[in-house]
């Protein structure tokens, strides 16, 4: 049985423009020890899958039409307010995307840390921040004593990502979900902190769930991938089945994006065109409007994820055999 799966997972939310879908029918799993990439563009629904397994979303305006998040077999979508104070953090831990707004601006670090070990561990605050202390360390950041007593602003970017790691792990928790945790970074401090991932995925046995636009993120960390649109999965497979051999139209032009020594192409390559906004998709496929294989039915009919001979893929190109 999978650690964490999510199953027909829907979610909507109520806007000026009315109701609107921000997940349609999701489902993904994450087993221990495995580290499941979640790609697509801004909009496409992957940290709003994140929030629901938090049980973050803001109710009202946002509402868990259906389906079922399950950790270790408990269904998250039915569970008490109380009882997810509990888990998360202890079973199930996010390090958020932007850590100077997901940090306290007047406490330390080191507090911060130490007040996450406090709720969820029977331990003194001096004990606490010792801990805390210990963290840092681990997590690679120097002079971790001193550093403790640092407020978020006397840190670099690279530090306070560590400290939202250390505060992520504190608890050693069974699932670990990254919402783009190299944003903003220079790609010497992304490879250490994929690094350090990967360090405590070993020490841990912990699952991650990497959350990027990233394809070249994907490459470095992820076993398996499920690639997002609009709000719904859209290919799903090992990371080098669809690094190698993408099926999706959005999959194959992501790749395509991936800048890399060695190519002839003097210019960056983009799909053109934004992910629509959520109140103005249509009956058929999101994509069909950026899409060079679209037809008449990929604007009547929304594709179904399925096997069409490779791996699992929601588009009818693929079924028909035109890509």
């Amino acid at each position: 049985m999978a650690l964490l799966e999510i199953e027909n997972l829907n979610v909507t939310f109520n806007t000026r423009h009315g109701k609107v879908t921000a997940l349609d029918s999701v489902s993904m799993h994450v087993n221990a020890g495995e580290t499941l990439g979640v790609v697509g563009e801004s909009g496409c629904g992957k940290s709003i899958t994140a929030l629901s397994v938090m049980g973050l979303i803001p109710m009202p305006p946002g509402r868990i039409a259906g389906g079922e998040i399950r950790l270790n077999g408990e269904n998250l979508v039915t569970a008490s307010d109380a009882r997810m104070r509990q888990l998360r953090g202890a079973e199930v831990a996010m390090i958020f995307q932007e850590p100077m707004t997901s940090l306290n601006p007047v406490f330390t670090v080191g507090d911060q840390i130490a007040e996450a070990i406090m709720l969820h561990q029977n331990v003194s605050a001096d004990r606490a921040f010792k801990d805390a202390v210990a963290l840092l360390d681990r997590v690679g950041i120097p002079s971790p004593d001193s550093r403790a007593r640092n407020y978020p602003h006397q840190l670099s970017g690279g530090m306070r990502q560590r400290v939202m790691i250390a505060m992520a792990v504190s608890c050693r928790p069974k699932v670990l979900i990254a919402d783009e945790p190299t944003t903003a970074l220079d790609v010497t401090v992304q490879a250490q902190i994929f690094d350090l991932l990967n360090e405590i995925q070993r020490d841990f046995g912990a699952a991650i769930i990497m959350i990027t636009h990233d394809m070249g993120a994907i490459s470095e960390m992820a076993d398996r991938v499920a690639v997002m649109y609009a709000g719904r999965v859209i290919e799903e497979a090992r990371a080098d089945d669809v690094l190698d051999t993408p099926q999706h139209p959005y999959a194959r032009g992501l790749i395509s994006c991936i800048p890399a020594l060695g190519k002839d192409d003097t210019e960056l390559r983009e799909i053109p065109g934004v992910v629509p906004p959520l109140h103005m998709l249509g009956a058929g496929c999101a994509f069909a409007d950026r899409c060079d294989y679209a037809q008449e039915r990929c604007r009547r009919e929304k594709p179904a994820l399925v096997n069409h001979g490779h791996h699992p893929a929601a588009c009818h190109a693929v079924e028909e055999g035109r890509i």
